[in-house]
């Protein structure tokens, strides 16, 4: 439904935007809970590694490594990838076949680190543009991409999952690694941070953490908050001697 009333509330914008109306009537969009999202821990993220690298598979990595969406995935081309920079671009995404730009509109770099660079690395063919593409080098169809992440899971003794689970759990990784937030958005390419703001409560410690800094200040440096106190009555006191 929000979907719908989005539609609609930029329809009427533009019709006033083209002077066929001199004013938009405000559409709010209906309050939803938020809803759960599904992510693999560590443990299980390796197991899923392991058993899609034993077929010479590389997606998995990539997109643990990475955060890309599904149709950004299909999307990715060789050209996308500089493997001296150690850098990815995010420029298109592939939807029902259909070539768009990634889903915030605009295109992100993601750097890569090793262990994805290495994947990439591995994967390189001459099949075509694709980096991830069928026998003959066009876009690989969805029903063998999900056979693919499904006969992983069993392999790895996991639950079925989706390729978006995937993308949850770098973010979440992310998070749980103390990684600000504002960052995981650029690498994720969320248009708003609330849309990141899900991820927050994984990392319940992280504040707690950065108050321990002031503490571990202090302790580098010899001085507590009585040693303060003191220094202070010890001035007062040499000033009152001068005087």
């Amino acid at each position: 439904m929000n979907n719908h009333l989005a539609l609609l509330r930029k329809m009427f914008n533009v019709a006033v935007e083209w002077e066929f109306l001199d004013s938009a009537p405000r559409i709010k969009a209906l309050k939803v809970p938020r809803s759960d999202f599904d992510f693999l821990d560590f443990g299980e993220a390796e197991r899923l590694l392991n058993a899609a690298e034993e077929q010479g598979d590389r997606m998995v990595r990539v997109v643990l490594g990475t955060g890309l969406r599904r149709g950004e995935l299909l999307g990715l081309q060789q050209d996308d990838v500089d493997l001296v920079a150690k850098r990815m671009l995010v420029r298109r995404n592939i939807v029902h076949g259909k070539v768009e730009s990634p889903k915030s509109g605009k295109w992100r770099e993601i750097p890569l680190s090793d262990s994805v660079l290495a994947a990439l690395k591995a994967n390189r063919h001459l099949r075509g543009k694709y980096v991830f593409c069928d026998g003959q080098g066009k876009v690989m169809p969805l029903k063998e991409m999900y056979s693919r992440l499904h006969f992983y899971c069993r392999k790895a003794g996991l639950r079925k999952i989706g390729w978006h689970v995937l993308r949850h759990s770098f973010a979440s990784h992310l998070v749980m690694k103390g990684a600000p937030l504002k960052v995981v958005q650029e690498l994720l390419g969320h248009s708003t941070i609330e849309m990141t703001m899900r991820y927050a409560h994984m990392s319940p410690d992280v504040k707690r953490d950065y108050v321990n800094l002031l503490e571990d200040l202090r302790h580098k440096s010899g001085t507590t908050g009585g040693d303060v106190k003191k220094g202070r009555d010890d001035g007062k006191m040499s000033s009152r001697g001068n005087s």
